[in-house]
Parts: C-alpha cells; structure tokens; sequence
C-alpha cells in the first residue's frame, strides 16, 4: 500500500545510535522517522554509498556537517553529501526528523554506515 501515517508506522531500536526508528523502503530509496531523546544521537560517520536528506519534524538538532555546526529545528532541511561526516544530537529535549536516502540497499536505514575516521574530533566539536 503506499499510504503511510508516521504516526502509526511501527518503530524499532535504530543500530547506530539509542534512538527509534519507523522506515519503510522503496525501489529507489529509503525514508524513515527518527526520535532521539535528549542528549541522543548517534556517533560520527559518514556514507559512502548514500546521499541523505533529514527534515527536522519537533524539537531542536545540534548537527555537525563536515566542518559546519549547526543548531537545527523544525522545518530545517539538510542535504548530507555522500562521504561527508555527519552527526547530530539532540538538545533541549527529544527531537524528531524525517530522513530519506538513496539509494535503497537493503531497506535499512543504517546499512551504509561507517564510524568517521575524525569521530573524536567531531565528537567535540558536536559538544561544542
């Protein structure tokens, strides 16, 4: 059927970070609604085979983009380049994003996920 409500979309526990996740896949690409609680996100990494977009849907995104950091909320929307490292958290309380991907893979919204190899760095500079 390819009418979905985000709200009754069956969730799960994402692999690369504690947060929640309701995905589905088509032919061509994936999409998916994240929630992390605050202070949540998922470590540094990149994509080597994907590009990403995220729509930030409730609550506030601290994010950093290759050597961007950014404070992100509701109705910002990021492009993530393939190979650029990326991370967010969120702040002030739980946010919620849409996500989207190319291409589809295997359906799972972390399949193409490798750690930064300047994952500290970023990791202090995600802090901030």
């Amino acid at each position: 059927m390819p009418f979905f409500n985000i709200n009754e979309m069956k969730t799960k526990r994402d692999k690369t970070a504690p947060g929640m996740a309701a995905s589905i896949a088509g032919e061509f690409m994936k999409v998916g609604v994240m929630t992390y609680e605050d202070e949540i996100g998922p470590p540094p990494h990149f994509h080597p085979n994907e590009e990403q977009f995220i729509l930030v849907l409730e609550g506030k995104l601290r994010m950093v983009l290759g050597d961007e950091v950014k404070n992100i909320g509701p109705g910002d929307l990021v492009h993530i380049p393939r190979n650029v490292a990326h991370t967010v958290r969120a702040v002030n309380g739980p946010a919620r994003f849409f996500t989207a991907k190319h291409p589809v893979g295997n359906g799972e919204l972390s399949q193409d996920y490798n750690l930064a190899p300047n994952a500290d760095e970023l990791k202090v500079k995600l802090a901030g």
